[in-house]
């Protein structure tokens, strides 16, 4: 079995970023593209929103730009944002010729149907019914299939970046079907990975969500910015069957009601928007609706639209509540706030370069700075098709240029075992979860966020321990991963002495006056020439 491989570029992820960068060099650049599962299951297939542009004469990139700023609470990077909206109605062109469908009125078949969601002031979400993720994901899955320039690898986790003087050559990569580590070389290597919410108890992400390029990018030595701002969205469907199913933000777009476990309508309480204020705000007052009245749940309420409207707009959702006994076209849904989207990450630029020559990372694994302290609704696919792009292109014009890859030694597991207690890491991971869940949550308090470190640094010894004597495994990698991940997010969450967006602490529920990012940086961190 081939141990060794080697290509132009390595590509750490197959989802919307991923492939979008992926497809744009493969015209002159050989590409490896690694996922830990099969394709299609990343976070990507499983948005059910749409994505955020400026598509008609009504709407402007002015207004785009303001919605997202007033989302981000003033910490957005106005250039970013800029940069992005300004290149949204490209990205839109760019996925119709790759042969995305989405949806149209039927009365004006060339007329794209356009949703709103919160935040925004215009109808602009470009969506595939309420299953754009999957249209994208299968879309450019396919396209990526059929292009001989890229090799896909199956069932592959990389394991860590290959650094020699400073500069990534290319990563180690786990096969799960072998059980054996391989050496990828590569002249540039691309993180896209997605985010880390798999480090909370409730998540609307897939089981893949374990912040692996964040934690690699951290102990290679790439600077970190944000990680406190962990987006919860307001509404997955609370049922104990329904793992990490999102009910998608769309339905209050369409005038879906929220109510609380006494059937009464309370967001105008907490809100002049209503159903329609920021995710943040959403969240905030269904965990204080719950925990005013001690409910599991709250109710969001779509039943006074026709039963066509629901079936043409919202298919898939219908039919998930329905298989669990749930009739949205008769009664509310039942919803709680989860765990959704990583608005921090890897720092890097307009092109998606790291701190690391070589180095590159994108869509939710990087900080852009669009985010700000909130994303607002839909912009995150965008992210991922512009910022693929330009990577893309900024690879493209240096590729001929670039040195070859040092050669590194090949993975040592001479001095390992296999290990027979594989309920360490299962215990483990169950209890980060649900520490972070509890103390580094949707509210927070600076003894919570203490309690919380001091078990994330008990933690990380034994998974170290754990990692140094036992041959690796994916869920030992993941595990391993989030403890970084977690860390990070708590050590941000204390230096930030206000509440701002998505982080909401009882200790300083002011906002300051001058809004900061809050950076971290590691001690192998080398600043560039």
């Amino acid at each position: 079995m081939n141990h060794y491989h080697s290509h132009d570029v390595l590509v750490v992820g197959s989802g919307a970023a991923g492939l979008t960068l992926a497809l744009h060099l493969a015209a002159s650049a050989r590409i490896a593209v690694i996922c830990k599962g099969e394709l299609n299951a990343g976070s990507t297939y499983w948005a059910q929103g749409g994505i955020a542009a400026v598509l008609h004469d009504g709407d402007t990139v002015d207004a785009h730009v303001n919605d997202t700023l007033i989302a981000g609470a003033q910490l957005c990077h106005e250039d970013s944002v800029r940069f992005t909206v300004q290149n949204s109605s490209d990205s839109i062109k760019w996925l119709l010729s790759q042969g995305v469908q989405f949806s149209r009125f039927e009365q004006h078949s060339d007329t794209f149907h356009l949703t709103r969601e919160g935040g925004h002031s215009q109808r602009r979400i470009i969506h595939a019914a309420d299953a754009t993720g999957r249209a994208v994901s299968e879309t450019l899955t396919q396209r990526a299939i059929e292009n001989p320039n890229i090799e896909i690898f199956t069932s592959h986790v990389a394991v860590d970046l290959v650094m020699r003087n400073n500069r990534c050559h290319g990563a180690y990569v786990l096969n799960r079907d072998s059980g054996h580590v391989g050496l990828f070389h590569a002249k540039v290597v691309v993180l896209a990975t997605g985010g880390a919410n798999k480090a909370y108890l409730y998540t609307s992400n897939p089981d893949g969500a374990s912040g692996d390029g964040i934690a690699m990018a951290w102990r290679a030595g790439c600077r970190v910015a944000n990680m406190e701002f962990n987006q919860f969205h307001p509404t997955c469907l609370y049922h104990p069957k329904a793992k990490s199913f999102l009910i998608t933000e769309a339905i209050r777009g369409e005038g879906g009601k929220l109510l609380s476990a006494t059937g009464e309508r309370f967001m105008f309480r907490y809100d002049e928007r209503g159903e329609l204020a920021p995710r943040d705000v959403v969240a905030r007052a269904i965990d204080h609706e719950m925990k005013r009245l001690g409910s599991d749940c709250v109710y969001l309420d779509i039943s006074h639209k026709s039963s066509e409207f629901l079936l043409e707009h919202f298919p898939t959702i219908k039919a998930r509540c329905l298989e669990l006994g749930i009739d949205i076209g008769r009664e509310p849904i039942p919803v709680v706030p989860a765990a959704h989207y990583t608005c921090g990450g890897v720092m890097v630029d307009q092109n998606g370069r790291t701190d690391i020559p070589a180095l590159y990372a994108i869509g939710e694994t990087s900080f852009t700075g669009l985010h700000g302290a909130n994303r607002l609704a839909s912009n995150s696919l965008l992210e991922c098709f512009v910022y693929g792009t330009s990577a893309a292109k900024d690879i493209q014009a240096q590729l001929d240029s670039l040195p070859s890859p040092e050669i590194a030694p090949p993975w040592d597991e001479s001095q390992v075992t296999d290990s027979d207690e594989d309920v360490v890491i299962s215990h483990n991971w169950d209890e980060l979860r649900r520490f972070m869940w509890d103390y580094v949550g949707i509210v927070r308090t600076n003894k919570r966020l203490q309690r919380a470190l001091n078990r994330a640094a008990l933690l990380q010894q034994e998974i170290d321990e754990y990692y140094s004597n036992y041959k690796v495994s994916n869920d030992l990698l993941e595990l391993r991963n989030l403890a970084v991940v977690a860390e990070l997010i708590i050590r941000s969450a204390m230096e930030r002495k206000e509440s701002r967006g998505l982080h909401f602490t009882l200790d300083y529920p002011e906002t300051l006056d001058t809004p900061e990012d809050t950076i971290l940086i590691p001690e192998n961190y080398r600043k560039s020439d």
